[in-house]
């Protein structure tokens, strides 16, 4: 083969290279070590865990009516941190009483002690084993968390959950813990026809009652639960005071404000925390 032809076979070589380049996605790019909150992104089959850049900000003691919730998961966090034995936790209960403030929360009061949270989808869960990979032997202490947390028949992120809380081979490491809020304890449904453990399923199953035990004990996996329920009315009033008074609403706009507030509350069907901050929002651009 002549020097020629070689040159034109490299030059058809290296434009067949810049087509399938252009095909496939860009490479992750370098993680941010500096950053104390991480969202974990996919593009295909490739996966990296992206820094926050703004973070929603929320302190302890912007929490109101959850003290005892408040204090067991900033013990296990504080032990989590010091090296000690902690647990994994799950929060569950009404929706907007503070489950996944309160972790936010934590990374604020810790994050000057080394804690980073890392926010996973419920969907790419199953990348959970390639995560803790990145994060093993960093100096760190990393809390993963994934909001609203709920499975279906058949999703795939329920069985790696499962084997990272505690079924694995392989340790999770000291340096990593798993946060997660739902709105059901169990986290996949149930039904009725699976109580009935003396019959056979409809799909024949000779012992349909071991398939209730198999959806439990993902819930029974995380060491500690912590149930949050709807607040009274007094407790949803006195959430909605705090936030009109750390939005700058002088003392007389605050106290002419309870009818409306307990209106927004019911048109929602909801006393929440949630609820009472976003009605706080709203008087205070109209009043302020």
């Amino acid at each position: 083969m002549s020097s020629q032809d070689l040159s034109t076979l490299i030059s058809r070589a290296e434009r067949v290279l810049a087509q399938l380049e252009a095909w496939l996605p860009p490479a992750p790019p370098p993680i941010n070590w500096d950053a104390v909150a991480f969202r974990w992104r996919t593009n295909g089959s490739r996966g990296w865990l992206e820094g926050v850049q703004h973070i929603a900000s929320i302190q302890t003691e912007d929490l109101h009516h959850i003290e005892r919730q408040k204090g067991i998961i900033e013990r296990n966090t504080r032990h989590f941190l010091a090296g000690k034995p902690a647990n994994n936790v799950l929060m569950t209960g009404a929706r907007g009483t503070g489950k996944s403030s309160l972790v936010k929360a934590m990374l604020a009061k810790f994050a000057d002690q080394g804690l980073r949270l890392i926010e996973v989808d419920k969907s790419d869960l199953g990348d959970l084993g390639t995560i803790i990979d990145l994060i093993s032997g960093r100096p760190e202490h990393f809390i993963i968390f994934s909001d609203d947390l709920s499975f279906e028949e058949g999703e795939a992120g329920y069985k790696a959950l499962k084997s990272v809380l505690d079924g694995s081979l392989a340790s999770p490491g000291d340096n990593v813990l798993i946060y997660a809020t739902s709105n059901r304890r169990h986290l996949m449904p149930e039904y009725m026809k699976e109580n009935l453990s003396t019959s056979t399923s409809a799909d024949g199953e000779i012992h349909p009652g071991e398939a209730v035990e198999e959806k439990v004990s993902l819930s029974e996996r995380f060491g500690l639960w912590l149930s949050f329920y709807p607040f009274k009315q007094d407790d949803y009033l006195d959430i909605v005071y705090y936030w009109l008074g750390a939005s700058g609403c002088p003392a007389e706009h605050i106290e002419s404000s309870r009818m409306e507030a307990l209106q927004w509350a019911l048109e929602r069907g909801s006393r929440s925390g949630r609820v009472a901050r976003q009605f706080a929002r709203d008087w205070t651009a109209r009043h302020v």
